[in-house]
């Protein structure tokens, strides 16, 4: 017997084999498309070296035009069926910016499959020469006519048993090219963009509820923050000039278009209080109609337009299609918003936000309310996934996910057709190096339309005596700005990054204290200016209070308590601090010399406090509302009214005889101050045509050391784009 070599690869408890197109894992067989089959293979025969990008698209795409995202698809692919990073295990290595590198060691194998060969028997005449003889002997017996007609139907037998064996074989082979074609069918690709707006304002709110696009197939509504409020707004689907649509209400942000496109269901509300009161709103004009009393993190309707699904607290409620009625539908673990309900109405998916961590996921529900559950468990660690919508024939939904600090559409298939099973593996539509939010497929579902976003601030300062804005530390890009007493060095965080850094006031001695993967904000100089106080997270983990020397080193995690701490101050006399609990919504102090937490007394429902200069009081706000400020003095140990307003951001002045703060409510938005001693309000600067930065926590402001309010600038851009797409 012959025999022929064959090739495998065995690396950990895998076999690859490579003749057989076949992956297994402790004898199983591990399914993999086509596709993430060849890439694997590429990647293990050149194991331990860096495969470029355009290598490997011309490796296992040849003659065929595809972009990074299917490459970036495939990888994840195999990482999720190699299980790639469990226990420790990494097999398939990133190398940014330039291709990918299989690290486990691989064994290769020489696989002897036996094939029969024909062979000669010692000492026997040919196989040719017995081969005539019988040709010979057949040849005499034939020739007799009975034998002859015997024969003939015996061939025309035979011959119809192979015509009708071929005519089956054909058919089941035209039958599986048919099927295994289907089931894998190409990815969804964008093919072009066209720009819809022009005029730059924010349209993705930063605080929840994000505002939605809306479309009934020729216009796009939608919300944007122009002149410090939320307005609402709609353009041409082509593009087009954008026209403000006059409501009664302040901030206005769109959750969705009834089923008969008559009307938009929105909030209105303050932009910092996460529930809004819900509206009906005319598209076409005429008054806008309360929904009850409902109040809520956005909402939808049903598909028959009857019944009202929104989102209050940690619950999903259900509520006739006016409001009345309300009861809970489906309880959650999280703050869930942004619901829509399936195409043929069988469930509902909604996003939902961890309220320790702050991540954010999609999930999914039934249409009774029963088994709420995550969409894509694992596929993005930590998840920061949200804001999807099915395409209207059901057989797509889109959404976005934030990966890397970067923010980008992606689509996943839903419906399965003749002989096609439903790919749950998403796929990235677009790559950077804007941000992509909202994404909404078109009525015809050929485009989908987002929100384009590159970030950028620049830092001015307000000249109370000039009453002009101009600006401050050369324009740079940061928010959460703090001074040491003397004013000679300033700390703060880069916007859009997070990264904290410190410096001279003239930009001098510049260095960076934090780096990525950890997000740093509100810092606070300690007394002898040496150490920083703030805020920080991870990706999956909450705030967490830290102290780092000015010097900079590794950043020190004050608590071991997983819960969120948010606004870390000092005392006078540095040694302690006070922060906000934000999951038990109190007020904590923390001695730094024994590390002990304690509550601030009658704090609770309370945030952001701020330590005054002499050490007497704190300020503080109500959690939610923000419509006071309020004021603990240590002597008393009891709280007292400051200023009974809409607040935010308060701060003390240099002499600790003014508290200062931001108010946006109302179409007035401005910056006040009020004296301790007899509680008098001044109205210091508006920031009614002021476009401010929606940072980490919203709009911001700062306070320079001579008490003149420094605030961001909002000079990036966030417009509409129709994205086009093919699909399969």
């Amino acid at each position: 017997m012959s025999q022929h070599p064959r090739h495998s690869y065995e690396f950990g408890p895998f076999r690859l084999d490579a003749a057989e197109h076949l992956l297994l894992r402790d004898g199983e067989a591990v399914p993999l498309t086509p596709k993430a089959f060849d890439l694997l293979l590429a990647l293990v025969e050149r194991h331990g070296h860096l495969l470029e990008k355009e290598e490997l698209l011309k490796k296992v795409w040849p003659d065929t035009f595809v972009e990074e995202a299917n490459l970036a698809s495939n990888i994840s692919q195999l990482r999720k069926a190699l299980g790639d990073g469990e226990n420790g295990q990494r097999y398939i290595e990133t190398v940014p910016k330039r291709g990918y590198r299989f690290m486990a060691g691989v064994n290769k194998v020489e696989d002897e499959r036996a094939e029969p060969a024909i062979q000669e028997r010692p000492g026997s005449q040919s196989a040719a020469a017995e081969g005539e003889e019988a040709a010979n002997a057949g040849e005499l017996i034939t020739s007799h006519p009975a034998v002859k007609a015997e024969n003939l139907a015996s061939k025309v037998k035979h011959f119809q048993r192979s015509a009708l064996l071929a005519l089956a074989m054909l058919i089941l082979s035209g039958l599986g090219f048919f099927y295994f074609s289907l089931r894998s069918p190409l990815p969804p690709k964008v093919t072009d963009s066209t720009q819809i707006t022009r005029d730059g304002f924010p349209k993705c709110s930063t605080i929840y509820p994000r505002s939605s696009l809306v479309t009934d197939g020729s216009r796009l509504y939608f919300s944007e923050r122009a002149r410090e409020q939320w307005i609402l707004a709609q353009v041409s689907n082509t593009g087009g000039e954008t026209v403000a649509i006059p409501v009664s209400f302040p901030n206005v942000f769109v959750s969705e278009l009834s089923p008969n496109q008559s009307e938009l269901l929105v909030g209105s509300g303050n932009e910092y209080v996460s529930e809004k009161q819900l509206w009906a709103l005319p598209v076409l004009g005429g008054v806008p109609r309360r929904l009850g009393e409902l109040v809520g993190l956005a909402g939808t309707w049903s598909l028959d337009g009857r019944q009202i699904v929104y989102a209050n607290g940690p619950t999903l409620y259900l509520a006739n299609g006016d409001g009345t009625k309300s009861h809970e539908f489906a309880p959650v673990p999280g703050r869930p918003y942004w619901p829509r309900w399936s195409p043929d109405g069988s469930r509902l998916r909604f996003s939902l936000q961890d309220t320790k961590t702050l991540s954010v996921s999609l999930w999914e529900v039934a249409a009774d309310g029963s088994n709420p559950h995550p969409l894509l468990p694992g596929w993005n660690n930590p998840a920061d996934e949200c804001c999807g919508n099915w395409t209207a024939d059901g057989r797509y939904f889109v959404f976005q996910s934030t990966r890397n600090g970067t923010t980008n559409v992606w689509a996943m298939r839903e419906q399965a057709g003749l002989f096609r099973q439903a790919n749950q593996e998403p796929v990235q539509l677009t790559v950077g190096p804007m941000n992509y939010y909202s994404p909404l497929p078109s009525k015809d579902g050929k485009k989908i339309f987002v929100v384009g976003e590159q970030r950028r601030g620049e830092l001015t300062r307000y000249d109370m005596r000039t009453q002009q804005w101009s600006v401050y530390l050369s324009g740079i890009s940061a928010e959460h700005v703090n001074f040491t007493r003397d004013g000679e060095r300033v700390t703060y965080v880069t916007y859009p990054e997070y990264d904290l850094w410190q410096s001279r006031v003239d930009g001098s001695e510049r260095r960076q204290l934090t780096y990525p993967p950890m997000q740093a904000c509100l810092p606070r100089w300690s007394p002898d200016g040496k150490q920083i106080a703030f805020s920080a997270r991870t990706p999956g983990k909450p705030w967490k209070a830290y102290l780092i020397s000015a010097e900079g080193g590794a950043p020190q995690q004050l608590t071991a308590e997983e819960r969120s701490e948010l606004d870390p101050g000092w005392s006078s006399d540095g040694k302690t601090l006070v922060f906000g609990d934000v999951e038990a919504k109190i007020i904590r102090l923390l001695d730094l010399s024994t590390r002990q937490v304690s509550k601030l007394p009658g704090s609770e429902e309370l945030f952001s406090p701020r330590w005054s200069p002499d050490g007497r009081y704190i300020l503080a706000l109500p959690v939610g509302l923000m419509n006071k400020l309020l004021l603990f003095d240590f002597t008393t140990q009891k709280w007292a009214e400051l200023a009974k307003r809409e607040a935010s951001e308060p701060r003390w002045s240099q002499d600790g005889k003014y508290a200062y703060f931001g108010s946006y409510s109302g179409n007035d938005p401005a910056l006040f101050r009020v004296r301790v001693d007899d509680r008098k309000l001044e109205r210091l600067a508006s920031l009614k045509d002021f476009r401010q930065v929606n940072g980490v926590f919203g709009a911001h402001v700062c306070w320079a050391p001579d008490d003149s309010p420094l605030v961001l600038r909002d000079v990036g851009t966030q417009d509409i784009y129709a994205l086009e797409w093919k699909t399969q």
